[in-house]
Order: C-alpha cells, then sequence, then structure tokens
C-alpha cells in the first residue's frame, strides 16, 4: 500500500478515520491509535481530576492515596499523571528518604503522621509507612521485633484515620519478573532515569520470592474492610494509569460527577480490591 500524504489531509478526523481504515495494513497506525485514545483518555480524566480536587477543597476533605509495588512498578509514573494538571497548594507528594537518627528512636508512624493531609487536601504517598512491611524486612533494615510491631499497629493506626475522617486508598502496583527486569535494564540505559536505580533494585530480582511473601503477609493481615488494598496490574503502563485515576475517581461522588462525558467504569480486569483468589503479576 503506498503510504498517504498526511499533510493533505484536513483535519484529525480525516487522518483518524484512515489509520481505522488501515490499521491491519501497518503495525505502526495501531500503536498511533493506541497513544491517541491514551492521550485522550488521559486529558478527560485529569479534567476530572480537577472537579474532583476543587469538590475536596470545597467540602474539606482529607484524602490519602498511597502507592506501593514493587521496584519499577510504575508509581511515580501514575502520580505524575495524577498531578500533573491539579493546584499544588491544595495537594503534596510525599516520597521520604529514610530515616534520620532522631526518627529512628521515634514511634515508627511519627514521621508519617506529620505528611498526612489536612482538610481540604490531597496528599499522595510515592510509597509510605508499608516501606516496614515489606522493603525493610526483606533488605533487613528492621528487625523481627519491630517487623511485628508494625503488623500489629498498623491496622490500628489507619482506623483511628478513618475514624477522623481520612479517606485512604492503598494502591499495590504489581508487575511481573521479566518486566520489572526489562524495565531495570531500561533505567541503566537512559541517561535520565539513571537516578532512580538503587540500591534497593539491585536486589529486587534476587530476593523476588522473599518480597513476595512479605506482600502476601501484607495483604492478608492489612485488608479490610476500611482500608482495603486495591490491585492494580500494571505491566501495561499505560492502563495502570488511567484505570488508577478511574478507580479514585469512583470512590467519591463529587459535584459535578453525573455530567462527566468520560467514562469512569474501572476495568476489573486491570483494578481488583484484594483478595485471595486474585491472580497477581508479581507472585
Amino acid at each position: 500500500m503506498k503510504e498517504p500524504d498526511i499533510t493533505k489531509m484536513k483535519d484529525r478526523k480525516e487522518l483518524l478515520s484512515f489509520l481505522e481504515k488501515n490499521v491491519e495494513e501497518n503495525p505502526v497506525y495501531s500503536k498511533v491509535l493506541s497513544k491517541y485514545k491514551y492521550q485522550k483518555d488521559l486529558i478527560e480524566l485529569q479534567g476530572e481530576l480537577v472537579n474532583f480536587q476543587k469538590w475536596v477543597i470545597t467540602e474539606k476533605k482529607k484524602v490519602a492515596l498511597i502507592f506501593e509495588g514493587r521496584d519499577a512498578s510504575g508509581k511515580g509514573g501514575t502520580i505524575r499523571r495524577f498531578t500533573e494538571h491539579l493546584n499544588p497548594r491544595a495537594m503534596r507528594v510525599v516520597a521520604l528518604n529514610k530515616p534520620t537518627e532522631v526518627e529512628k528512636n521515634q514511634w515508627y508512624f511519627n514521621r508519617y503522621i506529620k505528611e498526612l493531609p489536612n482538610a481540604g487536601e490531597i496528599v499522595f504517598f510515592d510509597r509510605s509507612w508499608y516501606n516496614r512491611a515489606v522493603v525493610e524486612p526483606v533488605m533487613g533494615f528492621c528487625s523481627e521485633k519491630q517487623y511485628n510491631e508494625f503488623m500489629v499497629q498498623v491496622p490500628e493506626f489507619e482506623h483511628m484515620l478513618y475514624e477522623s475522617g481520612t479517606h485512604i486508598i492503598k494502591f499495590w502496583f504489581s508487575v511481573s519478573k521479566d518486566e520489572q527486569l526489562r524495565r531495570f535494564e531500561s533505567r541503566l540505559n537512559n541517561p535520565l532515569k539513571k537516578w532512580k536505580y538503587s540500591p534497593v533494585d539491585e536486589k529486587g530480582q534476587e530476593l523476588w520470592d522473599k518480597f513476595t511473601y512479605y506482600k502476601d503477609q501484607m495483604f492478608t493481615r492489612t485488608h479490610n474492610s476500611f482500608s482495603p488494598w486495591i490491585i492494580v496490574k500494571s505491566n501495561n503502563k499505560n492502563s495502570a494509569r488511567l484505570e488508577s485515576i478511574r478507580y479514585v475517581l469512583s470512590q467519591f461522588n463529587y459535584t459535578g460527577k453525573e455530567k462527566s462525558k468520560t467514562n469512569l467504569l474501572v476495568d476489573p480486569n486491570i483494578v481488583q480490591r484484594y483478595f485471595r483468589l486474585v491472580k497477581q503479576l508479581d507472585k
């Protein structure tokens, strides 16, 4: 098939029509259409997030969104899509460094309490207090006693937040071992992403099964009705980003939601509440 001169096409509609009719002729057309649909859906959902944030501010809601998952599972990229067009005065991204010497001698939750959302604010946790549930015991950064104390205390801690009016959504981004390795290699070959590769990343593949054990313990002991775990299949980054935004929007009856022109129904093949039989990619 002779390649068309797209410069002679009148508008976007004509170009899209051509691509759709000839998508089987050229695999590039399929990629272009997929990228176009992703960008279109993302912009529409980000517009809904702006409306949602206005409602959070007006109604003085407190919203904490927790993003957990193995390294390179897509947490940071998803947070960026959430926050890209939000009012920075009414939202924060929290990504804490390792605790200071002072913090090491405080109650474990102390350093996170001061980061919790105020009334009219959304806070995005790029990793959270759940470091102690998975990363710290796997890497030997905490003692068995500290781990056990945390696992007993965290449901009570979150229940107190729930009773005080803080809305918590806990995401686990599930990525397969092969996809994680591919993303690690991509980071190392990209000068703009090399900083993301850490000693913990280096151990990610080697300690895969140990991570799985502690992850499963975390789900079993900290998943409950007032603060459930939401599993996001994230081998496809674009789908994971769109569906996690949809999930958050689906959980609140914010002003103007009924007038939304974009799809707010979550795909259950990508986003599911945790239960033992849910098939995860990072088993």
